[in-house]
This record gives C-alpha cells, structure tokens and sequence, in this order.
C-alpha cells in the first residue's frame, strides 16, 4: 500500500492521468490526498471530478478556494470570474451527484503524521483546534443552510481570529485561513492582496508558516495554494512543512508526494504540464 499527497489539480485532468500512471496508482491498493483546488482555471475540471468521484475512498480530497466558489455558483451565490473553466460542471447532466460529493469533502485532515490543508494555519490554532474549527465548516457545507452558508461566505473580514467569533463571521474567518491565507501578522492578523513568493510580504507580515511560536510548529503541515512558494522558502521548517502547489495550471508541474514510514521521509514525483497561461494564483 502506498500514500500520495498531490497539489492543486485545478482541472488539469492530462498531467493528473499522467501522474497516476506514472506513480503505478491503485485505488484498490493506493490511497491518494488532494490537497484542494481541484477544479477551475484549467480545462478539463469535470473529468477530474468524475474520475476523484468514482475512487470512493481511495481518494481522500481536501476544499480549496476554487471548490468553494464551485460550489457558491452552483447554489447561485457566487459571479463567475473571467478566468473561470469550471462551466462544464455546472452544465452536466450528473452537475447535482457530482457538487453533492464535493460538499462532502474535508477542510483539514490529519493522517499519517501529517496536517493537511489547502492553504494555511492561524499561529493561534493548535492541529486539534484547526479539526474543530475545519469540522465546523464541514458541518455547513453539509447541512440543510447551504445556500445560506455560501452567501455569507465571500469577504476579507473579519480579518482575525476570536474565540468569541460567531456566526457568519466565525465560519468566515475559518473558510478564509483554510483556503486563502498566505501572510499574517504574529497576532494572526490575515492578508490576502499579496500573492507573490514568501519574500513579497508586507510590511508587519510573515508567511504564515514563519510566524514565531504558531501553535502547529511542531506537527509537520503539507498544503497547497501557493504555487509562487519556492522550496528555498521554507527551507527553514526542515521537514515540518511541504507545499505542494507546483503550479501545474500556470505551465509548471504537478507533484505528488510519496509519504514513507516517518513525516521527514517521503519522495517527489512530477509530471510536466503543458498548458502555459498568464498566473491568476
């Protein structure tokens, strides 16, 4: 049995087929984890859905920002972007079964030593705080309010974490550290405008994972999102951090990583993308 972990698909279905072949993957002996993104901005956003859909459990997928926006159009909650290629889903005769799935995904997950998540972690949250508050939303996307939920979603604020937090804002703030954040201040302070590398931060701000103290430092976390993270960025984590986002929709590649006995032993393997657009990360 082997466990992959794969980066930000974001409809690239060719590389991910080449990926799986590449990697000898075996729903019925492999288990894979996708960390998010998995449609939109690339072109072929259903068939991903269709083949993740069909892997049952074989497929363990996380929520990123793109799937949420999917979801908010399909409830007619969302303005569809100009870069937006995920029409195809929403026009297909299987759109209800498919985006029913999709809510039943995960927002963070913590397996085989790892914390998962699409983008980030608030230096306030614990990797047990970050489940509750991840289960939290979960509970929304799967519960009677969903169009309620997906409504109230969209927006930078508040920009910080509460305990006190409730309603609208509580689930926000979650959705957003989860699926968005690149750079916060030490007190979790959270901003969204710069989308640049880890050297790009603003004045005050530090890429999440660099935040002195954060609760999560020593549980090792793998995200995506940040395709402009280069590996030297995070040299300084050691084993403890691995993005994943390599960039396959903007003509980089797509990466999985192959996840041995302990967190600080795992291999990379890459499929070349051939796609090349203008980066919208």
């Amino acid at each position: 049995m082997a466990l992959y972990c794969i980066g930000d698909l974001q409809g690239c279905n060719d590389p991910f087929q080449r990926l799986l072949q590449k990697i000898d993957f075996s729903p019925s002996r492999d288990t894979l984890y996708l960390l998010g993104d998995l449609v939109n901005r690339g072109p072929h956003s259903l068939a991903v859905l269709r083949h993740l859909s069909r892997l049952g459990d074989a497929a363990q997928c996380l929520l990123g920002n793109h799937d949420l926006h999917l979801l908010a159009l399909w409830q007619g909650m969302g303005k569809l972007h100009r870069s937006d290629t995920a029409q195809d889903i929403l026009q297909a005769s299987d759109r209800s079964a498919l985006l029913d799935w999709l809510c039943h995904r995960n927002m963070a997950i913590h397996a085989h030593g790892w914390l998962m998540v699409h983008a980030g972690v608030l230096p306030q949250w614990s990797t047990a705080k970050t489940l509750a508050l991840a289960a939290e939303v979960e509970h929304a996307l799967r519960g009677p309010d969903l169009k309620g939920f997906l409504s109230k979603m969209y927006g930078n604020t508040p920009c910080q974490w509460h305990d006190s937090l409730q309603g609208a804002d509580r689930l926000r703030v979650v959705v957003n550290a989860l699926t968005r954040l690149r750079f916060c201040t030490p007190q979790g302070v959270m901003e969204f405008a710069t989308k640049e590398g880890a050297e790009a931060a603003q004045q005050g701000y530090l890429p999440w994972f660099d935040v002195p103290g954060r609760q999560t430092e020593g549980t090792p976390v793998m995200f995506g999102h940040w395709s402009t993270l280069k590996a030297q960025d995070t040299l300084n984590t050691g084993s403890q951090l691995l993005p994943l986002d390599t960039g396959c929709v903007w003509g980089g590649c797509l990466t999985a990583a192959r996840l041995g006995p302990t967190p600080a032993e795992y291999e990379l393997i890459s499929v070349a993308c051939a796609q090349a657009q203008n980066p919208i990360p």
